[in-house]
């Protein structure tokens, strides 16, 4: 089991403090995303983290509740990815249920589960649905992608790849279906595509705030005229 200095040390992992607020683009070439993964205990969460920031696979881990700092240059743009790597809550009664300071941090999720431990799947359900909730008097979508990791393991399977898919379409998320274990690659598309979908709602959210400003300006004129 590696301690979180040997797992620095060996996959070259560049980490910041706990709950630093979102940091601002400095200019129109850098962008800053900052990642919440969650799921259930032993789903591969941060072997999947570790494999997209080093392309290495690392089977074993300990409790580690830890941000990841990895940069890119994506489509001639600087990305800084911030990823979160949550801890499960296994107090009674918590259900796994995210916090307000980790819902507030993230620009985007993803939901990982064992395609081999239905309990798993059922607790990512739980926690989009708490995402949802939190998060549904903001405008567009809200950037998600599910993860059904241990597709290598098919003889142990006890989660359809159709129940999953269903469950992303049904509430507008991203699915993937990878083996974190195995490859690179499904790794590499699954952080790239919520990448893409920050993006858009980003782009969403700014159009939002121009249109009230928008219309905040022409009231504003039109109530002058009225009391002239």
């Amino acid at each position: 089991m590696c301690s979180n200095g040997e797992l620095q040390m060996f996959a070259e992992v560049n980490c910041r403090s706990h709950y630093n607020g979102k940091v601002m683009d400095t200019s129109q070439q850098k962008v800053d995303v900052n990642i919440l993964l969650v799921g259930a205990e032993n789903v591969g969460k941060t072997a999947l983290t570790v494999r997209f920031i080093t392309r290495r696979f690392i089977g074993e881990y300990g409790d580690i509740d830890w941000i990841y700092y990895h940069s890119d240059r994506i489509d001639g743009r600087d990305i800084s990815f911030n990823i979160w790597d949550s801890i499960y809550a296994r107090s009674p009664g918590a259900s796994g249920r995210i916090t307000e300071k980790q819902l507030q941090w993230a620009d985007g999720f993803i939901l990982v589960y064992s395609i081999c431990d239905r309990s798993s799947f059922n607790v990512v359900r739980q926690q989009l649905q708490h995402i949802r909730h939190c998060k549904s008097k903001i405008p567009g979508s809200v950037p998600v992608i599910i993860v059904g990791n241990k597709r290598d393991l098919q003889h142990r399977r006890t989660v359809s790849s159709e129940e999953g898919r269903l469950l992303a379409l049904s509430l507008g998320c991203g699915f993937f279906e990878i083996s974190a274990a195995e490859t690179y690659h499904g790794a590499l598309l699954v952080f790239h595509e919520l990448l893409d979908l920050i993006r858009e709602a980003r782009a969403i959210k700014k159009e939002t705030h121009g249109i009230k400003g928008i219309v905040r300006t022409v009231s504003a004129v039109f109530g002058r005229r009225r009391t002239e």
